[in-house]
């Protein structure tokens, strides 16, 4: 399989979009590239004696809007691109969503399974260490990513407010909720998608009671999709894959049953009553929805007109490449692109900015409300766009769209 490099790929879908928008070539140039990147070398004392050296990121892409926000992931393959791809992601993701914030990320490169608790708090805590000078509420927020987890999130914030010497529970989000995390977190990016989803299926006239769904990548994002999809759209499970293999069964799952067998046994391999899938073959299965839930770069030029389901809600960030879009596109495949359908997540993030702000906190009811209607609005606004023209995907016209709102405050800001 070719390499890709996910920040060429945001950089194409950039350029596409402001093609499209006639953008003028300084914004262009301006937007195009993250405003601030940070680069980080930890050394940390190892569980043995030893001292391991990890490097690790921060990018701000770009803070016209307001203070960055984006997560912090933890991954044996992490890089300066990818990192930079997120963040770009994450500027058009709040932009989307209408929320008044800028878009960053930040990543060690680490293999988490093979820390123990004790190096994964060291680990943490040596990161603000480094990071905490360009961090804060006024500046940028982190939050909870691939392979990092509440937890972790606590101990930065306790070490960011060991050196600040006051308390600052707003400089983290996805916290446990006892140090100021929000009610509706933990599945807040798989409820977004599903209202889109669901907002989805009325424009296209699509009845998904009793539809079916498969969710390549089964970790948090993926399993609240199996099931969220099941419990409020009525959505059937019949296929879920993970990094060692995938299950299947066209009869359907309970995805209770397949997310509990997850959690105790760590894989989906054995499950009961189901035959394996590769992801490979699970992602072309013909389904009324596919969640691409795991990392970049799963639906490609190679696949991507092997790809039958009648939408795609993208779970994760960057799974389908610019040529792939198209290909689907023309296909007729209806794609709810990352940056709006994942936008559940940084939006109760920024739901649990505010609370630790003001110190108070919202009933759960409130912020499932309050992530519908922004949820909602934002599938409306670029449906609306993508409606209106016969010359652009679903992505092109959400990046249309996040791209007017970023220019038009850095012209505003008289930045360009």
């Amino acid at each position: 399989m070719t390499q890709i490099n996910p920040f060429t790929i945001a950089q194409q879908q950039f350029d596409e979009a402001a093609e499209l928008l006639n953008l003028d070539q300084s914004m262009r140039d301006f937007l195009r590239w993250p405003q601030r990147e940070f680069k980080f070398t930890l050394p940390v004392k190892m569980d043995d004696g030893s001292v391991k050296v990890f490097h690790a990121y921060r990018v701000q892409y770009n803070f016209s809007r307001g203070p960055t926000k984006g997560g912090l992931r933890w991954h044996p393959e992490e890089t300066l691109d990818t990192v930079r791809a997120l963040a770009a992601w994450m500027t058009w993701k709040t932009a989307v969503v209408n929320i008044p914030l800028g878009g960053g990320k930040g990543g060690i490169t680490c293999n988490p399974k093979e820390l123990s608790e004790a190096e994964k708090e060291r680990l943490a805590r040596a990161y603000i260490g480094q990071a905490a000078h360009i961090l804060g509420v006024t500046k940028d927020v982190p939050a909870p990513d691939v392979y990092t987890t509440p937890q972790i999130m606590a101990w930065m914030m306790d070490e960011y407010e060991k050196i600040e010497k006051e308390s600052h529970p707003g400089v983290i989000t996805g916290k446990p909720i006892a140090l100021g995390g929000s009610q509706g977190r933990g599945d807040a990016t798989a409820r977004g998608g599903i209202y889109t989803v669901r907002e989805a299926a009325k424009k296209l006239g699509i009845n998904l009671q009793g539809g079916t769904m498969a969710v390549n990548g089964f970790g948090n994002a993926g399993q609240f999709g199996a099931l969220l999809g099941e419990e409020l759209l009525g959505l059937k499970l019949v296929a879920a894959g993970d990094s060692k293999g995938g299950i299947h069964n066209p009869d359907g799952f309970s995805a209770r049953e397949v997310v509990d067998y997850k959690l105790k046994n760590g894989s989906l391999g054995g499950f009961p009553g189901a035959k394996s899938i590769s992801n490979e073959d699970l992602l072309e299965l013909d389904v009324a929805v596919l969640f691409p839930s795991a990392l970049e770069g799963v639906i490609t030029v190679d696949n991507a007109d092997r790809i039958k389901a009648k939408m795609v809600c993208e779970l994760a960030n960057g799974p389908t490449t610019p040529e792939a879009d198209v290909i689907m596109w023309k296909n007729g495949v209806f794609v709810l692109p990352d940056f709006l359908a994942n936008a559940g997540g940084v939006t109760v993030s920024y739901f649990e900015q505010v609370q630790n702000t003001y110190n108070f906190y919202w009933e759960l009811e409130d912020i499932h409300r309050r992530l519908d209607t922004h949820m909602t609005q934002a599938f409306n606004d670029v449906y609306d766009l993508f409606s209106s023209r016969k010359d652009i995907h679903m992505r092109q016209a959400a990046y249309m769209i996040s791209i007017q709102r970023v220019a038009e405050a850095c012209r505003l800001r008289g930045w360009v």
